[in-house]
């Protein structure tokens, strides 16, 4: 009874640890988005210059990550070659910087609700590239469900009250770069069995990312922010947002780390309707019937999604048991064979 008692107590304290790793990112996440969008909306902050934004960004983490692996010393750096770099965390920090770039211009176009309804084209996006790479396998039902989710997305844009068009753009660039970016992960860097922490991630990706950003920036926001005598750089705004940007990264390691992926897509959708909620009833964002109805077609299709991966994990997992307890099996039946043929050597001799 106290055996089963502390398993029941185990498990319950598992459960809480994982909500709590949830709510952590859901949080982190949450603020990093709402921030974003008071920094750069011309009705709020009123700072429109999402390069300069991104490059903060980077340059923080990057000296954050610099400092825990070079001067403390507090995570191994990890065994990388400059072949290797070149050729596959150079191209996944181009993808990134060009991600992070178009998603927060976005905000300037888009409402948040809007935005989080386009990020639904995700798995979508994700899905085709994989396809194309041939990391995916093409199945029809599968395909069919992305059809079902594009679908819903569409239905939400037509009904968007605030539509613009060049916003539109933008943020379906930002998907595709993130979702190339996802992909080429797995082809460049976890085939060649290097795994990177958030820390790791930031202390090779983001100056990268900083270099790729800077080349934009000198002709597209340096200039202007040259001539702008108003400017001035908050420490307090910047300093506070660029600290929530890398807390948000350590976040999305902990909760993949001590969860999974597929828990992270979950709790994404959690925190797409509660930002639709925010943005609906504090910030005042015009959320139309028809806006609902298309993202919850998208949700549908999303949830549909998450559960097919679910269903595929628990079968791989299923298999893998089933593999190591038939390899089991053999070794326990060749061990009995082998005191057999021992006992019967003994009784002749």
């Amino acid at each position: 009874m106290g055996k089963g008692g502390a398993l029941s107590e185990s498990v319950v304290k598992k459960i809480l640890l994982s909500y709590t790793y949830v709510g952590i990112w859901i949080f982190l996440s949450f603020t990093v988005i709402v921030y974003n969008k008071y920094i750069l909306d011309k009705k709020m902050y009123n700072w429109p210059f999402p390069i300069t934004l991104t490059m903060i960004h980077m340059a923080f983490c990057a000296s954050i990550a610099f400092i825990l692996v070079r001067v403390l010393r507090l995570v191994e750096p990890v065994a990388m070659s400059r072949e290797v770099y070149l050729s596959s965390v150079v191209p996944i920090g181009a993808l990134y910087a060009l991600s992070l770039w178009l998603s927060n211009s976005a905000y300037i176009y888009l409402s948040v609700s809007f935005i989080q309804m386009l990020k639904a084209l995700m798995p979508v996006a994700v899905y085709s590239i994989g396809v194309a790479f041939k990391k995916e396998a093409f199945k029809s039902e599968i395909m069919a469900n992305m059809l079902s989710i594009s679908m819903g997305v569409a239905i939400a844009a037509y009904g968007e009250a605030k539509f613009d068009s060049w916003g539109v753009i933008l943020q379906l660039g930002a998907v595709a770069f993130e979702a190339t970016r996802l992909v080429l992960i797995q082809i460049l860097l976890t085939s060649k069995g290097i795994t990177l922490n958030p820390i790791t991630s930031l202390y090779y990706v983001a100056p990268c990312c900083l270099v790729f950003l800077s080349l934009p920036w000198i002709f597209v926001e340096y200039p202007v922010l040259k001539e702008s005598s108003s400017f001035h750089f908050d420490f307090v705004i910047f300093g506070t947002n660029s600290l929530c940007a890398f807390a948000l990264n350590l976040a999305v390691f902990l909760l993949v780390g001590k969860t999974s992926a597929l828990t992270m897509n979950v709790a994404g959708v959690v925190k797409d309707w509660l930002l639709i909620a925010f943005s609906w009833s504090v910030i005042k964002d015009t959320v139309t019937p028809i806006n609902l109805f298309g993202y919850f077609l998208a949700f549908l299709g999303v949830a549909y999604y998450n559960h097919s991966k679910l269903q595929a994990l628990k079968a791989k997992e299923a298999q893998k048991k089933a593999a190591q307890a038939d390899e089991e099996a053999g070794r326990l039946l060749e061990e009995r064979e082998g005191d057999s043929v021992g006992k019967r050597s003994e009784s002749q001799d």
